[in-house]
């Protein structure tokens, strides 16, 4: 049986945790992964992180699903300086675009060189999801 395909988009950083960082200038948009949205299945809440200063690896809020709530976390330290507000009244945006319209926050990292060395590139990433899905 073949395994399910997940998009890894190439220029974004992974978590173990199925977040995913995208350095846009000064700045990262995060969101959480393919793998993760369909892991969900139909998102139907995101609390959204509160403005302010955040610790990698801190819970910024759940994404809510037909089936489950699941924490998300910040891939880095910083300050959640915009959230995507669209997602309150389209929560399925990340099932939709996961690496588009449904992301869920920016940050203003404060250690990013430091902590981008801890997130997996895409190739990285999709072999670890593979690793979880042979199991």
């Amino acid at each position: 049986m073949k395994s399910q395909e997940y998009s890894t988009p190439d220029g974004f950083y992974y978590t173990r945790d199925h977040e995913w960082l995208k350095v846009e200038g000064d700045v990262c948009r995060i969101g959480v992964t393919d793998y993760a949205q369909k892991s969900l299945h139909e998102v139907v809440f995101v609390d959204l992180p509160k403005l302010g200063k955040v610790s990698r690896a801190e819970s910024l809020g759940t994404v809510e699903s037909v089936k489950a709530v699941s924490d998300y976390f910040a891939p880095v330290s910083g300050e959640v300086v915009e959230v995507n507000e669209a997602l309150e009244n389209r929560p399925d945006l990340i099932n939709l675009s996961p690496y588009g319209d449904g992301w869920i926050a920016i940050i203003k990292p404060s250690a990013l060189e430091a902590e981008l060395v801890e997130l997996m590139n895409s190739k990285v990433y999709s072999e670890f999801l593979r690793s979880l899905t042979a199991k």
